[in-house]
């Protein structure tokens, strides 16, 4: 294998000359140091070396940053999925069912059946990619745990009632239209 001069020699870069001048250059510097017992700090190599350092630390910021798209992408598969595996009819869609999305009022059409399981708790609404879904409240629980921001609508239940609460006889009828 020929030298780094030797390869300069012959694409043309360098002339014999300065590859003579260099290797001068290069006894004379080792003999200075032989003298004075020192080492010189030879500047190439020290910028090659935080160059070198610095595209290592890029590349490292590079693949954290890539892998973090991989990752949301993982996650926006597997909602997508658990969404479609699991959506719920919407039955015959004769009754109104209002919800909040962000700051916007929404309006699903619903059977009563299906009303009844919203109110209830025991269907979530879910909205993803510009669709509203009815899924499931364990699945909308597995859903929340990864992007929260696509479940829309969830009822808590409170069976729980106070011991001494004096309106615990009363029912509130959860169908009142205004």
């Amino acid at each position: 294998m020929a030298s780094f001069a030797e390869q300069l020699l012959k694409a043309g870069l360098v002339d014999n000359k300065k590859v003579k001048q260099a290797n001068h250059d290069k006894s004379k510097q080792k003999k200075v140091e032989r003298r004075t017992g020192t080492q010189s700090v030879d500047e190439a190599r020290l910028a090659a070396l935080e160059m070198q350092r610095k595209n290592a630390e890029r590349a490292r910021e590079l693949n954290a940053q890539r892998d973090a798209v991989a990752t949301q992408k993982a996650i926006e598969a597997q909602i997508a999925q658990m969404v479609r595996q699991n959506r719920q009819s919407k039955g015959t869609g004769d009754i109104a069912y209002n919800f909040t999305r962000g700051n916007k009022i929404d309006r699903l059409y619903v059977s009563a059946a299906v009303k009844a399981h919203l109110t209830a708790g025991h269907l979530v609404i879910v909205c993803q990619g510009g669709t509203t879904e009815l899924v499931p409240r364990v699945i909308a629980d597995k859903i929340a745990e990864r992007d929260a921001s696509l479940v829309v609508r969830v009822n808590k239940t409170n069976t729980e009632i106070a011991a001494d609460d004096p309106y615990a006889a009363f029912q509130i009828p959860d169908d009142l239209m205004w």
